[in-house]
Parts: structure tokens; C-alpha cells; sequence
């Protein structure tokens, strides 16, 4: 199966003259954000009334409590006016208990700094926009960006990317049988640039693509009349509808999506490796959407715990069992660990992925660096290698526009950050840090809808009619839910072993030895080959050792002197710092990571083995072919778990992914992102490779 290769086009923010009003427009476009008349009035009679989502809104009410969601999509965030005043509209309308999921995709984000400014032109949207500019993600290149608001009650998805290409990695599947199923949008802005400034958005593959993320009902409004806007909404099957505009503009737009388009389609051929829909799950894989709203996650490390405040934030009863007397015992249980990424100028999906689980995380831990579940206190990662010395001024080029992010640091530079000199430059993350993973996942499971069971052992699972139940050695039902996510490492592999889960366990053993005078003057997190962290309650925390095929669950001497060993890496007075500490006099711990053969985790449905060795058999003899033959999944079965050594990092934006595949919600990461997660990706592999 070939990898995805992922988006590769540059994203540059939006380059604005500012008139003597104050108001922003374009320099690129030569057009204006909003209205001179009234940009906010105008967003609430185009876009809100037209869409007549306060009525929506308030209808939502008359649903089941787990159907109270409603999705806007959107061309152009601009200065995010649209998405504020929706916001506000929602907080006025909307049942308490109902989700807004807010999509929008714009090439040119406006910086930070620019949509401060503009966004001060509506002192009425103060609240909102300050947490809007609070958590405003930076611009990094093509890519998902989710962010929470109102306590979840809010999401807002934004996409970095060309509309068509960017709205398109929001469909379940690229083959043509398969383009429909998936997400579908109640409500879409079409905003933007008007098509005579900005012609290469309104492309008829953009119409095409809200076609396929619209159902009988969907509506949409627009500010424009445009003949080009009227033609390809009509071909693509949408009832149109023409307004009074807004202000000076004669007329608007509106559209109902009856579907029964008259839209050809040309019938694809597929040259090469074909875009098969295995991971569009069959409609008998899907949970019966009467089932009730609760879920078992056997186990209670990160993964388990990131997983379970993410599915209880969305309304779920979840009960977490683990075999341990409390949650962070194994994996994830050193005192200290960090957070951070190896950024790559490349754009693989493994390089894709760190990235942006690396901005998610960062937004993510705010609130709990602010609990004191650790110190957002910066990481430098050093070049202790010619390899890395060549390679960072190449990632320091790509996110230039992104300093908040990463800068390139002088040895000199590096020094003055660390407190203590250094003798290499540096990648510095200024807000990344190192959290305590266990107080971490006890404040992630501190939360009225979630269950902790400790000392619970999970030998089996088995599945009656709707419900999963989780058995114990001696048969007995520990818990049932309508979902069981496996998040137990190696341990999946007892509870799925038709599965054949390619999962390898890696030994690594941290050192934690006394804080002392000289190296209390650390500010930073250092990392190379291995890390130091700052001092925390009168102790440092570095390692860890990498042993792979090494079983040997004991603390060895010979590790600690490893990791002191290692320091040197990063110049002689940080070698120097324990050096009167003998090795043998280090606490320390042992745990296994759990990695998988592509160092990419595994998250999302457990595929029905039977079924995809059957369906999928075909592969064997010729991996090009055309199968359009949906997968088939076990109803209710999820794995999240293969996040090796970057778990702090990986499974806060995992858990977005897991709950999106759980609740059938719009997805945090793009369609080729998500494949490359999904547990099927190896049998899929496999049966092409004549494997399996």
C-alpha cells in the first residue's frame, strides 16, 4: 500500500493594507474582509439568517440528547467573524447539552497579530475573541486544526489548505462509489473572496466536493450572485434561491441540497495503486445509534485516560479498567516526561503527524501546566550530531513564519535559554515543557462520567447483541459499555489475537538522581539522543535507555551509567553536573514502550479479520485493483494504543481521533492522516505484499 504523501503546497498568512476605517482588506485580492457598512450585521443576515439557524439552533432541542450536534462548514475564516457570531448565536439558541462543529478552510490565515486588530472592530465579541486569539493556532503549513471552546460545547476545525483540496480530505474515501459516505454538513458559509477576485476557490471541484458533504436538507448561503456560483450549485444539486444582499450588494444567494443531481461524474479508471475504500466501514460494522452512550477503556495510561476525558467531554459514561492499584503504572508512569517532536522538513505522514500532534498537545496541556501537572519551562533539542547540525537550519527555514513554534538557536543562544552553557546549537520550543504523567492522567480521569477501576483484569472481551462486556480470569463480568477502546499496549494483543497486532515492546530505563547548586540552574528541558529535565521536588529525571529485545524488567546499574553517560552529549558541564553521583546510588525505573513497526500509532475500528482476508483476497495476486468493497469492522471495537516513546505527545490529539471515530463527528486530521493511523493499514499492507 503506497503512503500518502500528504499536501505539499506552502501556506502563507494573508498579507492585509488596512483603510482609514481600520477595516482589513486584502493586498493579494485587492477585496474586502466584510462589509463597510456593518461586517458583523451583515455575517447574521447573509449567513445566519439566511441558514435560519436560530430556529436550527433551537430544534435541536426536540432531538435525542446524543443527536443534539450540528455542523457549519465554511469557504474563507478570514478574520473568523463568521465563526464568532455563530458561536454567540449558539450560546443564545442551542440546548446546553448539544455540540456546534465549526469547519472552515482558508490558504491565507490572517497572523495573529492582524486578526487582533480586526477583530477589535467588534468590542461586542470581546469574550469570544479573545479566546479565539488565545488559541489561535499557528501557521505551519496544510493541515487540521481542532480547538475547544465553551467547554466542549464548541469545536472549531480549522483547515489550512486550498478549499477544494482542504473540504476534500473530509470525505471518508476518494473512490468514487464511496465519495458520499461520511460527514455531512447541516449548514455551509460560502464565503471567501468574491469569484471575480478569487476565481481558482470557487472551482467547480469545490461544488462538487460540498455536494458530496451534503445531505437532502443541507442548506447554504452566500454572499454572492454570481453566474459561475448559480451554475455550479444547480449542477450539483442544490435548489437556489435568489435575496435582497446585504448593504449595497443587490443580491445573495441561497441553496437547499435535494440531491438526485444531474452532475456526470466520468467513470474513474485508476492507473497505479488505487484509492480503496477499506477504511469507509460497512453499514454493519456501524454501532446501532440507539445504543446507549457509554464505554469501556481497558487501560489507564495516557492513551486510556486521554481517551476517556475525550469521549466523557462529549456527553459519554466511561468506565476505565486497569490491572494496576492506580491509572499511569506502567508505560506511562515516569515522574518526568517531555514534550516534544522531531520536526522534519519532509512531508511523510509520520513527519505530518508529529507535527501536529506537537501544536495540538501544546494547546492541549495549557491548562494543566497551569495546575502545576508539570512546567511549561521550553525545550532545546541540541544537534549533538553533523547529521542534526545540517538538518535543523532546514526546519528552522520551514517554520520561520511559525516562532512561537520552534526557533534556531546559537550555541550561545542556547546557552542563555538553558541557563548553563552549551556547545551545540538547538531547535527551542518555547511552549513545550515536561508534565508528571501519573498526577496528569489522574486529573484527565477527574471528571463526573468517569468510573475507575483499578485492580481489574481484563482477560476477555465478548460481545452480546449491542453491549461489550469485559471478563475477568475467573469469568466474571467486570463492566459492559455499548464501546470498548483497547488502550493496554502489548496488552491488546491477549484481547484481539486474531488480530495479529504488529506491536514490539521497547525496553527503556530513566535515572532519577538529586537535584544539585549547579544544576538547579537548568531553566530548560534538554534532549538529544536521550533527556534532561529540570529539577522537580529536589530531583532530575533523564534517560532513557533504548533496549530493544532486551526483557529484563529490573533496574540495572549498568543503564543508570548509560544515562549519565549520555549527558556528555551535550557539553562537558552538563556531563559534569552528577558527576559526584555513583550510579549505583540512582533511583530509577524500568518500562516497555509500545511501538509499532511505522512508529505511527494505531487508532481508530478493529477490523473483522475474517471478513477483510475474504473481501480484500483479491490484493494478493495484484495490489492495483479496483475493489469497491467497504470494510468491515467489529460494531463497537476500537484500539488506541502504539504511541512509543512519544506519548505525551501523541495521545491527546489520538483521543480527538479516537472519540471522532466513535461518535461519527467530524475528524481532527485529514482523510490521508487518518488512514495512516487506522489498525487496518498493516492487514491491508500485508495482503499486497502477498503476506497474509
Amino acid at each position: 500500500m503506497s503512503e500518502p504523501e500528504g499536501p505539499h503546497d506552502e501556506i502563507t498568512c494573508a498579507s492585509l493594507s488596512w483603510d482609514e476605517e481600520g477595516q482589513p482588506l486584502s493586498d493579494h485580492f485587492d477585496d474586502v474582509y466584510f462589509s463597510r457598512h456593518n461586517g458583523l450585521e451583515e455575517t447574521r443576515y447573509v449567513f445566519l439568517a439566511q441558514n435560519h439557524l436560530a430556529q436550527r439552533f433551537s430544534a435541536l432541542l426536540a432531538k435525542p440528547p446524543g443527536a443534539r450536534h450540528f455542523v457549519i462548514g465554511e469557504t474563507g475564516f478570514g478574520s473568523g467573524l463568521n465563526f464568532l457570531a455563530a458561536w454567540q448565536l449558539w450560546r443564545e439558541t442551542a440546548p446546553p447539552d448539544a455540540q456546534l462543529h465549526f469547519i472552515s478552510v482558508d490558504k491565507f490565515p490572517l497572523a495573529r497579530s492582524d486578526l487582533k486588530r480586526a477583530l477589535a472592530l467588534w468590542p461586542e465579541l470581546a469574550p469570544l475573541s479573545q479566546a479565539l486569539l488565545a488559541h489561535y493556532p499557528p501557521t505551519i503549513g496544510p493541515g487540521f486544526h481542532r480547538r475547544h471552546f465553551d467547554d466542549g460545547r464548541v469545536s472549531l476545525t480549522l483547515i489550512f489548505d486550498d478549499a477544494s483540496r482542504g473540504l476534500g480530505q473530509l470525505r471518508a474515501s476518494e473512490h468514487p462509489d464511496f465519495v458520499d459516505a461520511g460527514l455531512k454538513v447541516n449548514a455551509w458559509f460560502l464565503d471567501g473572496f468574491a469569484p471575480a477576485k478569487n476565481a481558482d476557490m470557487w472551482a467547480p471541484s469545490l461544488f462538487s466536493t460540498i455536494a458530496h458533504l451534503s445531505a437532502p436538507g443541507t442548506t447554504v448561503a452566500t454572499f454572492t450572485a454570481a453566474g459561475v456560483v448559480k451554475r455550479e450549485l444547480q449542477r450539483n444539486g442544490f435548489e437556489l434561491k435568489k435575496l435582497p444582499g446585504f448593504g449595497h450588494k443587490r443580491e445573495m444567494l441561497t441553496a437547499r441540497y435535494v440531491g438526485n443531481t444531474d452532475r456526470a461524474e466520468p467513470p474513474h479508471r485508476f492507473h497505479g495503486k488505487p484509492p480503496l475504500p477499506w477504511s469507509v466501514p460497512s453499514p454493519n460494522s456501524q454501532r446501532s445509534a440507539s445504543a446507549p452512550h457509554t464505554a469501556l477503556v481497558v487501560g489507564a495510561g495516557l492513551a486510556g485516560c486521554h481517551t476517556a476525558r475525550a469521549l466523557a467531554q462529549r456527553g459519554w459514561q466511561v468506565t476505565v479498567l486497569d490491572r494496576r492499584s492506580g491509572p499511569a503504572q506502567e508505560a506511562s508512569g515516569n515522574p518526568q516526561g517531555l514534550l516534544y517532536a522531531k520536526l522534519s522538513p519532509q512531508n511523510s505522514p509520520l513527519a505530518r503527524f508529529n507535527l501536529l500532534s506537537l501544536c495540538h498537545a501544546q494547546e492541549h496541556y495549557r491548562a494543566y501546566w497551569q495546575a502545576g501537572v508539570g512546567e511549561s519551562c521550553g525545550v532545546l533539542q541540541l544537534a549533538t550530531a553533523n547529521k542534526e547540525e545540517s538538518l535543523q537550519p532546514a526546519i528552522a527555514r520551514r517554520f520561520a513564519g511559525a516562532p512561537e513554534l520552534v526557533r534556531h538557536l546559537s550555541p550561545l543562544e542556547a546557552s542563555d535559554v538553558a541557563g548553563i552553557p552549551l556547545y551545540h546549537s538547538a531547535l527551542f520550543f518555547p511552549k513545550a515543557g515536561w508534565l508528571d504523567p501519573r498526577r496528569l492522567c489522574e486529573a484527565l480521569l477527574d471528571h463526573p462520567s468517569i468510573t475507575l477501576r483499578p485492580d481489574s483484569s481484563v482477560d476477555r472481551l465478548e460481545q452480546e447483541e449491542n453491549q461489550w462486556w469485559a471478563l475477568g480470569p475467573d469469568g466474571a463480568a467486570l463492566a459492559g459499555a455499548s464501546v470498548a477502546v483497547l488502550a493496554n499496549a502489548h496488552a491488546a494483543r491477549h484481547l484481539c489475537s486474531d488480530q495479529a497486532l504488529p506491536l514490539k515492546a521497547i525496553r527503556g530505563q530513566i535515572t532519577q538522581i538529586p537535584a544539585n547548586a549547579t544544576s538547579r540552574r537548568l531553566r530548560v528541558a534538554l534532549c538529544g539522543d536521550g533527556y534532561l529535565a529540570p529539577a522537580a521536588s529536589d530531583y532530575h529525571c533523564l534517560g532513557a535507555t533504548f533496549n530493544l529485545g532486551d526483557t529484563n524488567p529490573e533496574v540495572t546499574e549498568r543503564d543508570h551509567r548509560a544515562n549519565l553517560e549520555q549527558l556528555s552529549q551535550f557539553g562537558p558541564e552538563v556531563g559534569a553536573l552528577f558527576g559526584n553521583e555513583p550510579p549505583e546510588t540512582a533511583e530509577g525505573r524500568v518500562a516497555f514502550r509500545c511501538a509499532t513497526p511505522d512508529y505511527l500509532p494505531l487508532v481508530g475500528p478493529v477490523p473483522d479479520v475474517d471478513a477483510f482476508l475474504r473481501d480484500y483476497a483479491p490484493l494478493r495476486k495484484d495490489a492495483r485493483l479496483n475493489l469497491p468493497v467497504a470494510g468491515q469492522y467489529r460494531p463497537g471495537l476500537y484500539l488506541n494504543l502504539g504511541h512509543g516513546s512519544r506519548g505525551l505527545c501523541y495521545t491527546p490529539l489520538s483521543a480527538e481521533l479516537l472519540a471522532a471515530h466513535v461518535t461519527g463527528e467530524p475528524m481532527p486530521l485529514d482523510n490521508e492522516l487518518v488512514q495512516a493511523l487506522h489498525p487496518a493499514r498493516f492487514m491491508i499492507r500485508d495482503l499486497m505484499r502477498n503476506k497474509r
